[in-house]
């Protein structure tokens, strides 16, 4: 932490390898950030599905203190404690909106909220529904305000929790279980690391995740 810069706040990776005093608190950082995107309303500026990404190729690394000697096992065990803390964190988002009603439509914009998102994702949960709860995880910025907007709405509990789990469990097990397996494959298939070109995979996984976002503003603004 003696050189830090905080370019490296918007580098998932810094957050998968980080220490404080020598121990490892990678995995600890990941839950929490995977709790906040949804649970504090300050993750659209957090790395999402590149952070779980490489959390599969930096499995055997995060698992390291409660490995179970599978490979395979440490991977699911991996991605069931990410969809843990998603489903809390979408829990929390819900309540709060739930409680809040439409106080944050009338909420000044500060650092850590921008109202125009909350729109996006007003408009995001009227076109999909319930179902925008599920697609809502694999995309950034909308995923924050998808669990606030079913609470405003007053979306059925039952309901919200079934769409939850199930998009909690999906985002988290294809996020981490591509970054694990894909690495393998280039590892032993083609004798490339992955872990050599990460800038490269993060800004390719930014790119395919927000490119629908921001065709859907422009053909908006259009």
């Amino acid at each position: 932490m003696e050189n830090f810069d905080w370019k490296q706040l918007f580098n998932p990776e810094f957050y998968i390898l980080l220490q404080v005093g020598g121990i490892k608190i990678g995995l600890y950082v990941v839950l929490f950030i995977v709790f906040a995107e949804t649970g504090l309303l300050a993750g659209f500026f957090l790395p999402g599905d590149s952070l779980l990404f490489l959390c599969g190729i930096y499995s055997e690394l995060l698992m390291k203190d409660f490995s179970t000697g599978s490979d395979f096992v440490n991977v699911v065990f991996l991605a069931s404690l990410v969809a843990g803390m998603g489903i809390l964190g979408n829990m929390a988002g819900y309540w709060f909106g739930k409680k809040s009603g439409t106080y944050l439509f009338k909420r000044e914009d500060s650092f850590f909220f921008k109202k125009k998102y909350l729109f996006q994702s007003k408009d995001f949960f009227d076109k999909y529904g319930n179902r925008a709860v599920v697609f809502a995880r694999f995309l950034p910025i909308v995923r924050t305000f998808a669990p606030v907007i079913a609470g405003i709405v007053e979306m059925d509990k039952k309901r919200f929790m079934f769409y939850n789990i199930l998009g909690s469990f999906l985002w988290s097990f294809t996020m981490i279980f591509a970054g694990h397996y894909l690495y393998e494959l280039f590892l032993n298939s083609f004798g490339i690391d992955l872990k050599h070109y990460i800038e490269y995979i993060v800004i390719g996984i930014i790119a395919v995740t927000t490119i629908p976002v921001l065709m859907k503003l422009l053909k908006k603004r259009a």
